[in-house]
């Protein structure tokens, strides 16, 4: 039961540093960008993947790629059948021109040459953004895009200042005007304000974005609901296990005298 304790204390603690760690790290990004990040909780429903491989396919899709992840594992994962997927979701093209299959994996037609060119940098591989950025910092990006006529695309971003990217979305979002005001302890804060009007409400965007981050949470870890399922299963036979070991242990020693 020592050696149980030990063990137990010894996990509490790695799992305090790495949670203290993530933290930091977040919070680090958060301050870089002069930006305070928006809590997220992704969505994992088949409808909200659905929707947001959607949104990636039609308008990030044409820059960035995600070829870490195959068509024929998100139809599985998200209740599709092959052919919707094939018909819905594929646009792109192999290296002979030929429309890509449902064992394809999820790469855009862009190539890295004419990305640096137009971007001044290769639009960056999605599957895994957001397992290094965090699902935080995705969705508040993705809705702190502002106009800004000294940038080569038109647009800026309050979260990843100067950033390359244009704003692909402002058709849906419309666009939104920086002002820098002051808080009541004299700090400088960013605010961004409605300029003009997209196809979208406010909450309809909001609700876009969700399912986008949701399905780019599900790239970079697809198999996460299964693996937590098994872990809870491990761990309740482990408990389980712990009991008859120690009951069996009892009934061992239970005839051996003990020297006092």
């Amino acid at each position: 039961m020592k050696l149980f304790r030990k063990l137990l204390t010894s996990s509490v603690l790695v799992t305090s540093l790495v949670a203290a760690t993530v933290v930091s790290i977040n919070g680090a990004m958060a301050a870089g960008g002069g930006a305070e990040l928006e809590h997220f909780t992704p969505v994992r429903t088949d409808k909200a993947l659905q929707r947001g491989a959607k949104v990636f396919v039609n308008y990030c899709m044409g820059c960035h790629t995600a070829d870490y992840h195959r068509y024929s594992h998100f139809a599985r994962d998200a209740g599709l059948s092959d052919e919707a997927v094939v018909n819905n979701l594929i646009f792109t093209t192999d290296s002979e021109g030929e429309t890509n299959k449902i064992g394809s994996l999820m790469a855009s037609n862009m190539s890295k040459e004419y990305g640096k060119e137009a971007f001044g940098a290769v639009p960056p591989n999605l599957a895994l953004t957001a397992r290094s950025r965090g699902v935080d910092w995705l969705y508040t990006y993705m809705k702190s895009f502002y106009l800004d006529e000294s940038r080569p695309l038109g647009a800026n971003n309050v979260v990843y200042p100067n950033v390359g990217m244009p704003h692909v979305l402002a058709d849906l979002q419309g666009w939104q005007q920086l002002e820098h005001k002051t808080d009541d302890e004299g700090h400088e804060i960013n605010v961004l304000r409605p300029l003009t009007a997209g196809t979208l409400s406010p909450e309809e965007y909001d609700d876009t974005i969700t399912d986008l981050v949701s399905f780019l949470d599900y790239l970079g870890d697809p198999n996460r609901e299964a693996r937590h399922s098994l872990g809870i299963k491990v761990m309740l036979f482990l408990f389980l296990f712990l009991i008859v070991a120690i009951m069996l242990k009892k009934e061992y020693w239970k005839d051996i005298p003990h020297n006092h």
